[in-house]
């Protein structure tokens, strides 16, 4: 079992630190970062963060917005 983390921030004039420390202190084994709009639904990072997932892992999001 692996915990999976999915950090994104709009524009690359955002940081993604603060996101970033927190999941590495809840654990997760790999970080999938992304410099995207949230109305663009098609996300490639995200995409591979879920696909990467096996049942009995977590996937945690640091932010929903």
């Amino acid at each position: 079992m692996k915990t999976i983390g999915y950090a994104r921030v709009s524009t690359v004039h955002q940081q993604l630190d603060s996101q970033l420390n927190a999941l590495k202190r809840y654990g997760c084994h790999k970080i999938y970062t992304e410099f995207d709009s949230g109305r663009n639904i098609q996300r490639k990072k995200f995409s591979k963060a879920l696909n990467a997932l096996e049942p009995g892992d977590t996937f945690v999001i640091f932010k929903l917005d």
